[in-house]
């Protein structure tokens, strides 16, 4: 019994060994890193996101009434129904991490697809709501055809909806490229309780993603609406 316990670790550290890159001493240093890599990438988009929110403070403040205006032209059902759908896909996420961990490669495979799935479903209603605002003449530019007595500055408050939203889908395809590659790697088995990093990092990816809209959602959608 003992023998099977020892046989058992050291398959499974084997596995691990078996994925550790040339610069890294051994798995657990590479966890470690890449664990500490990603969390530091994270940093810089919280700064990057961070610049565009105070950039939308500072003309908020500038243009109260306009900006409460403008809001007006986005429709929360949107809004609220891609919240709950990231929500959703949060949840998928961790189960995908925590099926990494136990070794479970269909659990694992499934809610990779049920997060793709999601975040897919996110870009799909996003599009949607940017086609209305190109109907209705609310797209920034030569586009532009709103008449108002504060047209300008509601236009000023689109253009930063619009840079702000498609940076964040930007980031929504990224997600959806990466979970679809580690979905891959996933059904040709690479990953185990041994090792299972790749899942982890882009789990955190995806969250972070995922609460930027939470903040994108009430400064967009919901400061100053009655």
């Amino acid at each position: 019994m003992l023998w099977s316990r020892r046989s058992k670790v050291s398959h499974s550290e084997a596995a691990a060994q078996a994925y550790v890159a040339h610069q890294f001493e051994d798995a657990e240093q590479q966890f470690e890193s890449s664990t500490l890599g990603t969390w530091l990438f994270l940093l810089t988009e919280v700064m990057f996101f961070g610049a565009m929110f105070t950039a939308y403070v500072i003309y908020r403040t500038a243009y109260p009434t306009a900006f409460t205006h403008g809001s007006h032209h986005l429709d929360i059902r949107f809004g609220a129904t891609n919240t709950a759908v990231l929500i959703v896909s949060s949840f998928a996420m961790v189960m995908a991490v925590h099926s990494a961990q136990l070794g479970k490669r269909r659990a694992l495979v499934g809610w990779l697809l049920t997060t793709i799935a999601m975040g897919s479903t996110f870009v799909t209603i996003k599009m949607i709501e940017y086609h209305h605002k190109f109907v209705e003449g609310l797209v920034p530019g030569p586009w532009f055809t709103y008449v108002a007595p504060d047209a300008k500055q509601q236009e000023l408050f689109l253009s930063l909806y619009f840079t702000m939203t498609g940076v964040h889908a930007l980031h929504m395809l990224i997600g959806i490229g990466i979970l679809s590659w580690l979905t891959i790697q996933a059904i040709r088995g690479r990953y185990s309780s041994a090792y299972y990093n790749p899942v982890e990092c882009a789990g955190l990816y995806w969250h972070f993603v995922d609460v930027i809209w939470i903040f994108l959602f009430y400064l967009l959608y919901l400061i100053g609406r009655h």
